[in-house]
């Protein structure tokens, strides 16, 4: 089973809370401490060896933990609040890397205006282990879940798609001449902290893209029991490709933390209007239909979809 089978079997079952909402979503909604609070909370853990290379600069490792987590609450039409750090850090690391740990980190909470309240510090035996756990506050008056796109509205994406995909790739083979892209692999470029305004105000069903475009939009798909029809060539890939069989790997490739929502076609002009007064881009990819399940086309001709639509941790 893969990842999202493991929970599903095992831990869907004990989440007995409203706001877990069966785990079927990237936040937790919060009991209200107080009468109209509207909170939440999301967790991301990220593994040397998995999530990055054990001589990724330290800076870099930090950042990305951050926003990892940020794109989760931002993608909800939510502001990031307060965090809680849980930092397994193994002895072969010298003390100058955790201070230069802590200070990238700083900057990064200073940016996303993000409060460090607590977490817990522990040896690791083997490599840097790391889990953020980050609080958001609703800007409308509910989250906006996966789980909420209708039949007619228009697919949206911010951002570029396959920097993760592409910069793994370069990083992988050691390519020095592209190092913007493994740049953007260590240190995701989200959107900025604007985008929660447009998601609030106008997306119905909205998510990150950490696995890949196209398996994201698949769980969007099936929390919302509709399907989805998206154009290849609209979606806005990180490097210029001239064929589907190109675009395939950026679209499932994942690491993008993008944000991938669903619309009524009646506010498209004011999508593009707020995106464009936040400073950060939008693009229109395709359709939500009724029939379940992913549709691909590529100038408008059906493609093929892969056996993995993105990335899942396997487990046996």
């Amino acid at each position: 089973m893969d990842e999202f089978q493991w929970i599903a079997a095992y831990f869907g079952p004990i989440a007995s809370g409203q706001g877990a909402l069966s785990l079927g979503d990237d936040v937790a909604v919060l009991r209200p401490a107080a009468p109209g609070a509207r909170g939440i909370a999301t967790v991301d853990a990220m593994v040397e060896g998995v999530h990055f290379f054990a001589d990724d600069p330290i800076e870099t490792v930090a950042r990305k933990l951050v926003r990892v987590n940020v794109s989760d609450i931002l993608a909800k039409g939510a502001l990031p609040k307060e965090a809680l750090l849980t930092l397994g850090w193994p002895a072969a690391r010298p003390e100058i890397e955790l201070k230069s740990f802590a200070e990238a980190l700083g900057d990064e909470f200073t940016a996303w205006n993000i409060d460090l309240i607590g977490g817990d510090t522990v040896r690791a035996p083997d490599g840097l282990f790391l889990s953020l756990t980050l609080t958001g506050e609703s800007l409308g008056p509910r989250p906006v879940l996966r789980s909420s796109a209708e039949p007619g509205e228009l697919i949206w994406v911010t951002g570029e798609i396959g920097w993760g995909a592409v910069g793994l790739a370069a990083a992988q083979a050691e390519n020095k001449g592209a190092a913007l892209a493994v740049e953007r692999f260590r240190i995701p470029r989200i959107p900025p902290l604007s985008a929660a305004n447009l998601i609030a105000d106008h997306a119905s069903a909205s998510m990150d893209v950490s696995d890949g475009l196209l398996a994201d939009l698949l769980k969007l798909c099936a929390a919302s029991d509709v399907g989805a029809k998206v154009e290849g060539i609209m979606v806005p890939l990180a490097t210029p490709v001239s064929s589907a069989a190109e675009a395939l790997p950026q679209l499932t490739g994942g690491d993008d933390y993008q944000i991938l929502f669903t619309a009524r076609p009646d506010v498209s002009d004011m999508i593009r209007q707020n995106a464009a007064k936040g400073g950060f881009k939008v693009s229109e990819i395709g359709k939500v239909s009724s029939n379940p399940g992913l549709q691909l086309f590529w100038d408008r001709d059906p493609v093929s979809l892969p056996k993995s639509l993105g990335f899942s941790h396997e487990w046996s």
